[in-house]
C-alpha cells in the first residue's frame, strides 16, 4: 500500500472517531444543553437529586435529565464512568472504601482530600464541595428493647451476641440489614470482624425502606440505618455508639464528571452554593418529610431550596 493511500486511511480514521464521538454525545442526551443527573435507590438520594437539578434548572439554561433510584452505589458509579449520568450525589466514605479499597479514614476533611485526588486521577471525576451532612452508617435498635437490654454502644451489642450464644439463652437478637450493608466492608462484612461477633441467624435482606418499620413493629431487632434518617426519632429508635470508631465518614457532594464540567463550568458554581447548607438536622427533617408524611421528592427540594433563597418562590407570583 503506497504511502498516500495509508494516509488517506487514517485519516478516515481520525474523522470516523470523531463523528463516533459527537454522535456518541448526542445519543447520551435529548439536547446539546442537557445534563443527566443520577441517584441511589433510597429517600435522601432522589431528595437530593431533586435539589441539584431544581438548583440547576433555575440557574443556567441547562436541561436536566433525571434518572434517579437507579439501584445502589457501583450501579451509578459505573453508569458516571461509562457517560450515561454527569454526575449524582456519593459519599465520601463509600467513595473511599468501596470504591477505592482504600483503609477507613476517621478525619472528614482527610477522607475528602483522598477521594477528591483519586477520583480525578484514576476516574477522571470531580468531587465538588461537600453539602453539609454526614449519613454515616448505624446500627439502630427501639429504645426501649436497648435499654432494657443494658446496650449502649456496638461493643456492648458484640458482647451481648456472644454471652447469648455461649449460654444459649433466649436474647438471641435478629438483625435484618439492607442488601449494600450486607456486603460491603464499611458494612455488615467489616463489622463482624472489627467487632469480633456475628448474629447466631444470618441477617435477613430487607428493603431500606422497610427495615425501619421492621425494627420498630419487633419484627427484627437490630437494623443498619443511616445517620440523617427521619424515621430513627419518629419510630422512637436508639443509635449505638460506634465505640470503635468503624464506620467512616460519610460526607455527601456531587461527583461530577470531569467532561461534564468542561462543557458546563457554570455547574460548579450552581452546585457549591450548596456546600454546607444541608446540615444533619436539615436532612433528617427533609428525610422525615419524604417518608413519613407522604411528601413529593421534587416538592420538598424545592421547598428547601426557596428558603435558602437559592431559587425563587413561584408560588409567589
Amino acid at each position: 500500500m503506497s504511502f498516500k493511500l495509508r494516509l488517506f486511511f487514517a485519516v478516515l480514521v481520525v474523522i470516523g472517531a470523531g463523528v463516533v464521538l459527537v454522535a456518541s454525545r448526542a445519543l447520551r442526551a435529548p439536547g446539546e444543553q442537557t445534563v443527566v443527573i443520577g441517584g441511589k435507590q433510597f429517600t435522601e438520594q432522589e431528595i437530593i437529586g431533586e435539589i441539584m437539578a431544581a438548583l440547576i434548572e433555575s440557574n443556567s439554561d441547562i436541561e436536566v435529565e433525571r434518572r434517579l433510584n437507579l439501584g445502589g452505589t457501583m450501579i451509578c458509579f459505573n453508569a458516571l464512568k461509562a457517560g450515561d449520568l454527569d454526575l449524582y450525589a456519593e459519599y465520601t466514605g463509600t467513595g473511599l472504601v468501596n470504591i477505592l479499597k482504600r483503609e477507613v479514614i476517621a478525619d472528614p476533611e482527610e477522607a475528602y482530600d483522598v477521594v477528591q485526588k483519586d477520583f480525578r486521577e484514576q476516574f477522571d471525576l470531580v468531587w465538588l464541595q461537600p453539602f453539609g451532612f454526614n449519613n454515616t452508617y448505624t446500627l439502630t435498635m427501639r429504645k426501649d428493647h436497648a435499654k432494657k437490654l443494658d446496650v449502649e454502644s456496638i461493643s456492648g451489642l458484640a458482647d451481648l451476641v456472644r454471652r447469648a450464644e455461649e449460654q444459649d439463652r433466649p436474647e438471641r437478637l435478629r438483625a435484618g440489614f439492607d442488601a449494600e450493608f450486607l456486603t460491603r466492608p464499611d458494612g455488615y462484612l467489616g463489622l463482624k470482624d472489627v467487632y469480633d461477633f456475628q448474629f447466631a441467624s444470618e441477617p435477613r435482606q430487607m428493603d431500606p425502606g422497610l427495615m425501619y418499620r421492621a425494627v420498630a413493629d419487633e419484627a427484627v431487632d437490630v437494623i443498619d440505618g443511616f445517620a440523617t434518617d427521619g424515621r430513627i426519632p419518629a419510630y422512637d429508635l436508639y443509635v449505638l455508639e460506634d465505640d470503635k470508631g468503624f464506620f467512616p465518614p460519610y460526607y455527601a457532594a456531587p461527583l461530577v464528571r470531569a467532561e461534564t464540567l468542561e462543557l458546563f463550568p457554570e455547574l460548579e458554581q450552581i452546585l457549591n452554593s450548596l456546600a454546607g447548607k444541608l446540615t444533619d438536622d436539615v436532612m433528617q427533617q427533609l428525610n422525615y418529610q419524604v417518608d413519613e408524611e407522604g411528601r413529593k421528592a421534587a416538592e420538598v427540594a424545592r421547598e428547601f431550596l426557596v428558603s435558602k433563597g437559592l431559587i425563587p418562590d413561584d408560588s409567589a407570583e
